[in-house]
């Protein structure tokens, strides 16, 4: 029972030093948040591994964080090319093809009193449907292959992208639009110089809601079918081999590329709305 008061000795004291910072007179400086997110997650791992060994947790019910490390590091090569098959073909290739689909078609929509009225409920039903439903579906229809993987993501992200960005391009008010009226802009002049800036926040919402679903929709999919290679495919076996660690450092893995991936868009969102209200807060 050492171990399980030490661990708890460690997260009284994390909790403690953590409320210091947040609370204190240099709360709002980067540094202190970037270091209570950085003391609240090493206080959680090491709390997990006393937790494991003191309680004697067997690996095939969760595995400590050392043991996720070693296996991590002793897979590297299966997990890059598990990583190049999963994110960087399927995923990336699936979100930049939903994402550039979804965008041509709200300009569309917004020219369209008939295509927002009816294609937009459609839109909400395909959202609605269950991705274990589709993507044995696509897998059927393009192959084991990422090609597959990349479909069940455009059909994840598309709509909620297309809601987004319709959302946006109809933001503009009537006095903006009379006032482009006024000096003669034509509909594509008042588009790239009102509408689209107004609805990249709105975009950039959908591109980041996106990020998480292309990985989602990239790791499922591959539960039905896919090449020896692969997240999915990788979490599935160890899964029925009971090699808990290697599922583990795959979601490792799959968390570090969604992170990644988020803070991307979310660098691209500063650069291009550093104009609006949310982002001048952050300053």
């Amino acid at each position: 029972m050492g171990l399980v008061i030490f661990a708890a000795v460690i997260w009284v004291g994390g909790w403690w030093v953590n409320h210091k910072l947040a609370n204190g007179p240099r709360a709002e400086t980067a540094f202190v948040r970037l270091l209570v997110p950085a003391i609240f997650g090493v206080t959680l791992l090491a709390v997990w591994e006393l937790l494991v060994r003191g309680l004697e947790v067997p690996l095939v019910i969760l595995p400590a964080p050392s043991q996720i490390a070693v296996r991590f590091a002793s897979s590297l090569p299966v997990l890059w090319a598990d990583f190049t098959q999963t994110i960087l073909k399927g995923a990336l290739g699936g979100y930049v093809m939903g994402c550039l689909a979804a965008v041509c078609t709200a300009v569309l929509v917004d020219r369209s009193d008939f295509l927002r009225r009816g294609l937009l409920p459609v839109g909400n039903f395909v959202a609605a449907l269950p991705i274990v439903g589709t993507a044995p579906i696509l897998v059927m229809w393009y192959g084991f292959d990422w090609q597959s993987k990349a479909a069940v993501v455009v059909v994840m992200i598309f709509f909620p992208m297309l809601v987004n960005t319709v959302a946006g391009l109809r933001e503009t008010n009537d006095m903006q639009r009379d006032l482009m009226q006024t000096y003669a802009a034509s509909y594509w002049q008042s588009f790239v110089k009102l509408r689209l800036p107004v609805a990249l926040p709105f975009i950039f919402n959908g591109l980041k809601i996106s990020t998480t679903l292309a990985l989602i929709g990239a790791i499922v999919a591959e539960f039905f079918g896919s090449p020896t290679v692969g997240m999915g495919f990788r979490i599935s076996t160890s899964v029925g081999q009971l090699a808990l660690d290697m599922v583990w450092a795959e979601i490792v893995v799959a968390a570090l590329a969604g992170s990644a991936f988020y803070g991307l868009v979310s660098m691209f969102e500063r650069i291009f709305t550093f104009w609006h209200p949310s982002q001048r807060s952050r300053a």
